[in-house]
């Protein structure tokens, strides 16, 4: 069982408790600066005497510091979410603030008191630090790249036929206006002797729908890392989504859908292939 020693009011050991529980770890609390389960080993306390720094013991092993432990514990229990992102989720459950943050709240209380609103009323005492939170997780992808993604996720496989990652939901923000666009992924790569982890897919797609994006981008983008890390015979992309900034302003048209595809490879020379991932992402599901 995992030990952990530290302040329990410390954001750096609350983002260690909180990677713990999102893992599913049992845990040991010792409070370091509390009544209870203290630990006054003199190795502790000369590295950490004030208890704000996280220290864990694991079966012997101990490390400290929560960015090295959110790394640790996620590359040696699997977490479903690669470390990258653990650790960005583990810093808004925390609190933790990065550069800047102080800076965006102060500039929605502007954006507020400038659409004609009160930024001190009851319901929006809290806003502008809901939105700089909000838009950190949004656009978390530009902290994220795919090889974070797929590293340790390919696998050598004597497999030539096509394998497709359909209905993959995703969500965005138009970089025009800020708005959310919204829809269905479909992947499809044909292997050149190297298959990849399925669920990498979709992991792909986060990394850049989380950013502001325009949908033909969005597209190329997906399409083109995934030839790039892969190497694979060839790479299909379709995206299907639909736009606010088209249904709640402007034309406000509500049942539009944009399509947009990338072809690489094979896809692209070869119009049978094409053609045969066409009719399967179209085909009726199970």
């Amino acid at each position: 069982m995992l030990r952990i020693w530290g302040r329990t009011s410390s954001v750096n050991v609350q983002k260690v408790v909180w990677c713990c529980d999102e893992l599913g770890l049992p845990y040991e609390r010792l409070d370091a600066g509390g009544a209870f389960g203290r630990n006054n080993t003199p190795e502790y306390l000369a590295m950490n005497p004030n208890g704000l720094v996280p220290v864990i013991e694991d079966d012997g092993f101990v490390l400290y510091e929560s960015n090295a432990i959110v790394r640790y514990l996620a590359t040696k229990h699997g977490s479903p979410l690669f470390p990258l992102e653990l650790h960005a989720r583990a810093d808004v459950a925390a609190g933790e603030e990065p550069e800047g943050a102080a800076e965006y709240r102060r500039l929605v209380r502007e954006q507020l008191r400038l659409v004609g609103e009160d930024p001190d009323r009851d319901g929006l005492l809290r806003t502008p630090d809901r939105v700089e939170k909000s838009m950190r997780w949004l656009t978390r992808g530009y902290g994220l790249s795919v090889d974070d993604v797929i590293r340790g996720a390919i696998f050598d496989e004597d497999h030539h036929n096509m394998v497709i990652v359909k209905d993959i939901e995703m969500y965005s923000l138009c970089e025009h206006h800020l708005l959310p666009f919204f829809g269905k992924v479909h992947v499809a790569y044909i292997p050149n002797g190297h298959i990849v982890g399925l669920s990498k897919l979709p992991r792909v797609v986060e990394v850049f729908a989380r950013r502001l994006q325009v949908q033909e981008r969005l597209t190329e983008q997906i399409a083109a890392s995934i030839m790039e890390v892969l190497e694979p015979e060839g790479v299909g992309v379709v995206i299907e989504a639909v736009h606010l900034c088209m249904m709640m302003r402007g034309v406000e048209k509500q049942n539009s859908r944009t399509i947009t595809s990338a072809m690489k490879g094979v896809f692209l020379d070869d119009i049978r292939t094409r053609e045969e991932f066409l009719r399967l992402v179209h085909a009726q599901p199970f």
